[in-house]
């Protein structure tokens, strides 16, 4: 028990007088996991609309393979990644492997189905309240969609901030594609399992409490979002009575 407070206490040293290898390590482990999510989202929005939409023959064929990627082992999707990227590879001759955009690649791809998945139950479930009423004013599939979205724009926002935090808690992934270089492609996941192996427990210890904070901070943004939209629509949000 002493042995934890003290790495506690070193920990909580590194935090308040900051490493500037501590600091370079998050800095990088929000920007790439920062870039994933804003692709992932880009796509996955995009395609999750459309799929809420949609009707075709292998609609229920391609939902269920997209709920298969859901989950889906983050060391697979490494693999998979490090094969594609790798000298014999098909796309090795971009030279990415070991990289930040290595990193980038596999985090999109893992965030894409989360985001595709939870987007198209949104739309889905807006299309049934409203998706009558748009196709008798003649909306097509891509502009109920795109209406459809926008009007859960705050619903989607959540599956936006999900999908980061599902590529900033990810480990398995980047450490096969990038490597865990020091100063290159180092991240606090990476960095978290290095350093417990090397028993420098403060280091990982702070970059864990770092990792919480931002996880903790994704979750009050997702708390705080039905507050925003109550404002905008100029009515009071129902908060939970549990100060008397």
């Amino acid at each position: 028990m002493p042995h934890f407070f003290d790495a506690l206490q070193a920990a909580l040293t590194l935090l308040l007088a900051p490493d500037p290898a501590l600091l370079a390590i998050v800095a990088r482990s929000l920007w790439i996991s920062g870039c994933a999510a804003a692709l992932a989202g880009a796509l996955g929005l995009v395609l999750g609309a459309w799929l809420g939409v949609a009707r075709f023959a292998a609609r229920h064929w391609l939902m269920a393979a997209l709920h298969t990627f859901l989950a889906i082992p983050s060391v697979v999707v490494g693999l998979l990644v490090y094969l594609l990227l790798s000298r014999s590879g098909p796309l090795g001759f971009l030279g990415w492997l070991f990289s930040f955009k290595a990193m980038v690649l596999a985090q999109t791809l893992l965030v894409l189905p989360v985001v595709t998945a939870l987007s198209c139950q949104v739309v889905q479930d807006a299309e049934q309240l409203h998706g009558e009423q748009l196709q008798s004013l003649g909306a097509g599939s891509w502009l109920r969609s795109l209406l459809l979205a926008w009007d859960e724009r705050y619903a989607l926002l959540t599956v936006l901030l999900a999908g980061f935090g599902r590529a900033i808690s990810e480990v398995g992934a980047v450490m096969i594609v990038g490597g865990n270089i020091d100063g290159f492609t180092r991240v606090m996941t990476t960095a978290i399992a290095l350093e417990t192996s090397k028993g420098d427990l403060p280091l990982a210890l702070a970059l864990g409490l770092v990792l919480l904070l931002v996880v903790w901070l994704l979750n009050l943004a997702l708390v705080l979002l039905p507050r925003w939209r109550a404002r905008e629509e100029g009515r009071s949000a129902a908060w939970p009575q549990v100060l008397p």
